[in-house]
């Protein structure tokens, strides 16, 4: 059949799209409910931010806060308490469900930048079969808990945070629709002000996605392993399993890459593994220019800041000669940075198992480094250019694997304003 004018193919092995009923908070309760992402903070920090605000969702992603203090985060009554949250805020109606299936475009505003996206569910087997790509590896002890908890739950109670080389038919679709009256529009205690509308005709947006090759997983790698590694769960669990269920399908929202920002994941070192300051500022220089510097952030790729305590930061400028640009992982500042400074010159391991190394977003800012250092918690400072999106894409694509903590992304999804259930 021929396509219709106006309509676009859809591509062999392109993404599938999908509206579910979203579970979804009423919206003079949207504020109090949405919350920052269960992994970006520690449990003190969600059970401060939680105090006193019965509706936030943090009770569902983070249910530890309503358990005794000490209580091991893979407890029965962990995940328990998940679905008992889960359970009382639809019961008492702070989120209630959609009458139809649906899709929503989701905008952040952050220091004046604007990134929008489109809210629906997406394949497992478009995440098996490498429509959805990956550029880290997951843990799996992590994998174990966030697959529980989307079973328990019988939900995507998160969304994972995909991009993908934009379309200009979805810029044309999205502006009418945000000249229309939201359904949720506030600003976050940190700044950043989310905007929510529905999608009323989802067939178009369906149709344009269907010619989009790949999205990548920008951040919630383990909630995307997760929610493939439930949904295969309940298949199995299913001897009338016919492909057409809801667990199939995982909540996400897809963001165009030029849009997006990402901020760099600094590095810590706890000690100088039995150098002193000088005697590392020496052998820094033998991988490349070596200067002082005014402050700590690297003008471009290729150089790193460095902090070893007493005020001063220093800029380290890697020897061209030393980078490979035709390969993509080791032409990325973290890898850099790990092969020629951390593990020859400090003696630091595997970055995911050495408990020598920690790692701060760029949210945190250059005071966040300086403190940790000047306190005697850690020895050494890295400030890093931040990873860009082609970086990111062109490893994907080559199916590699990025180091960890090679991306820290601003600003962050709000959990709570999109529940995506399984049946």
């Amino acid at each position: 059949m021929l396509p219709v004018a106006g309509m676009l193919p859809a591509m062999e092995d392109a993404m599938r799209l999908n509206p579910f009923r979203a579970l979804r908070p009423v919206p003079d309760l949207a504020e109090q409910v949405a919350s920052v992402p269960y992994d970006v903070v520690t449990r003190a920090e969600a059970a401060a931010l939680a105090e006193g605000n019965p509706h936030s969702f943090l009770h569902v992603g983070r249910s530890d806060i309503d358990l005794p203090s000490g209580t091991d985060p893979h407890d029965d009554s962990v995940y328990a308490g998940a679905r008992a949250a889960l359970d009382r805020l639809e019961r008492d109606g702070v989120l209630q469900r959609d009458d139809e299936p649906s899709l929503f475009l989701y905008r952040q505003v952050m220091e004046g930048r604007v990134q929008t996206g489109v809210v629906g569910c997406v394949h497992i087997d478009d995440y098996e079969n490498d429509v959805i790509r990956k550029h880290e590896k997951t843990r799996k002890d992590k994998e174990d808990d966030r697959t529980r908890h989307v079973l328990e739950l019988n939900a995507n109670a998160e969304p994972v945070f995909l991009t993908y080389r934009g379309r200009p038919e979805v810029d044309r679709l999205t502006a009418p629709l945000i000249e229309q009256p939201p359904l949720y529009d506030f600003t976050a205690p940190d700044g950043v002000r989310h905007v929510v509308w529905r999608i009323g005709d989802t067939s178009p947006w369906i149709r344009i996605f269907g010619t989009v090759p790949h999205a990548y997983v920008a951040d919630g790698h383990h909630r995307s392993a997760s929610a493939w590694r439930a949904g295969r769960e309940r298949r199995a669990a299913n001897p009338s399993h016919h492909g057409n269920e809801e667990y199939n399908w995982f909540l996400a929202v897809l963001f165009p890459a030029e849009q997006l920002r990402i901020l760099p994941y600094n590095r810590l070192v706890k000690d100088l593994g039995g150098r002193t300051a000088d005697e590392v500022l020496d052998a820094l220089r033998g991988t490349g220019a070596l200067s002082e510097a005014a402050e700590a952030a690297p003008p471009a790729a290729g150089s790193v800041g460095v902090y070893l305590g007493g005020g001063t930061w220093h800029r380290l400028e890697f020897d061209p000669a030393r980078i490979d640009r035709s390969d993509p992982i080791a032409s990325l500042d973290v890898s850099l940075l790990q092969d020629l400074v951390l593990t020859p010159i400090l003696g630091v391991g595997d970055p995911r198992t050495d408990p020598r190394i920690d790692f701060v977003g760029g949210i945190r800012g250059a005071a966040e480094l300086e403190r940790r250092v000047d306190s005697g918690e850690m020895a050494a400072a890295f400030a890093l250019y931040p990873t860009t999106l082609d970086q990111l894409m062109a490893v994907a694509d080559a199916g590699l694997v990025m180091p960890p903590k090679s991306t820290w992304f601003e600003p962050k999804l709000r959990s709570g304003l999109f529940v995506h259930t399984l049946d």
